[in-house]
């Protein structure tokens, strides 16, 4: 395959000072990168907080070779919450031509201003797991005649890099929850500072809890995860081969966090600089027990992903009997967690009439 954006040998452009250090989550990595190149330089707990990204799916069809738990909202919302939240200029731009594309991307470079990506991870030649999914965001600071330099998560090296071949089909891939060649800038204001997100803090947590307490389908936020709690002891008759089948769901859980520890420890940590933000203000106790409720609940995601793989490997159903009872006490928490943190909106409209 011919890459329609192939350019000359004596054609290359890399952005000096970006941060290349990779974070836990893909589009978090790719938006810490775009956003400190602009002057706002946020954690990644915070990004993600603030984006909402928080919440649960349970997803299987007969097009589906496995079932699919996902932990997060759909990707890009993530990045459309957080430019909403902080007034952020965000500016995306899609085709279904892939020279017009690679000119967006290239022509931002150019401009000294990274980009992030949409694309399929199965294409890129660096990335550890051969899975095709199509969600999968990095950030892109550089090209050459040959190769397109990313900054990708920690676990995939941070910076990186792939043929402009590679990138060509990864962007170009089509599937569940692909975009049409992708990509986006987003600009900070010059003066903003972290100070004057704090206003944004209860809001964005508020609006969380809602989504997850009140999802308008049984798949989503917390009656999805009673719906994975009954159908995970079925999928031993789900799959085609349970042993490499179940490991590869557990892998995704934990190890690509899908569904399992990742985006649980990731609010945590945003609740704890949240709680650090508010201390001795009204509400920071409820801030707390949603940090320590999602502690717990993390500590159980990972478990249920040991017991998945572990009946995969040991021919053992009754592994995924127990996953299941862990499931149900996950939701429970969880639902305690965002109960909590949605009354939050007491003391907001309190201050508001104040």
């Amino acid at each position: 395959m011919t890459d329609p954006g192939r350019l000359p040998p004596s054609d290359e452009m890399i952005i000096d000072g970006i941060s290349t250090a990779g974070g836990a989550h893909c589009e978090t990595t790719a938006l810490g990168v775009l956003l400190r190149h602009a002057g706002l330089d946020l954690s990644e707990p915070m990004l993600f907080g603030l984006g909402n990204g928080l919440s649960f799916i349970y997803w299987d069809s007969k097009q589906q070779d496995l079932p699919f738990l996902g932990g997060r909202v759909k990707p890009f919302v993530l990045t459309r919450n957080l430019s909403r939240r902080l007034g952020l200029e965000l500016r995306v731009q899609e085709t279904a031509s892939a020279r017009k594309a690679w000119n967006h991307v290239r022509s931002s470079v150019d401009e000294g201003v990274p980009v992030g990506l949409q694309l399929d991870s199965h294409e890129l030649e660096y990335f550890g797991s051969r899975v095709h999914f199509a969600g999968h965001v990095v950030a892109m600071y550089g090209y050459d005649a040959e190769r397109a330099y990313l900054v990708d998560t920690a676990q995939q090296g941070g910076a990186v890099s792939t043929s402009l071949e590679s990138l060509a089909r990864a962007r170009a891939a089509r599937g569940p929850m692909s975009a049409r060649h992708r990509s986006f800038t987003v600009r900070a204001a010059p003066d903003m500072t972290v100070a004057q997100i704090i206003p944004s803090v209860i809001p964005s947590i508020i609006t969380c809890a809602e989504d997850f307490l009140a999802p308008p389908i049984a798949n989503l936020g917390n009656r999805g995860i009673r719906v994975a709690a009954q159908r995970v002891r079925s999928w031993f008759d789900r799959v085609e081969d349970p042993g490499p089948d179940l490991a590869v769901i557990a892998g995704l859980m934990e190890r690509a966090g899908t569904g399992g520890a990742l985006f649980r420890n990731l609010y945590r940590d945003f609740l704890t600089e949240c709680h650090e933000l508010l201390d001795g203000e009204p509400g920071a106790g409820l801030i707390e027990q949603g940090r320590d409720l999602f502690a717990e609940s993390a500590s159980l995601w990972t478990n249920v992903a040991q017991l998945i793989e572990k009946a995969g490997a040991a021919g053992r159903p009754d592994d995924l009997d127990t996953a299941s009872r862990l499931l149900e006490d996950i939701a429970t928490i969880e639902t305690s967690a965002m109960t909590a943190l949605r009354s939050l909106a007491e003391f907001a409209s309190d201050r508001d009439r104040s």
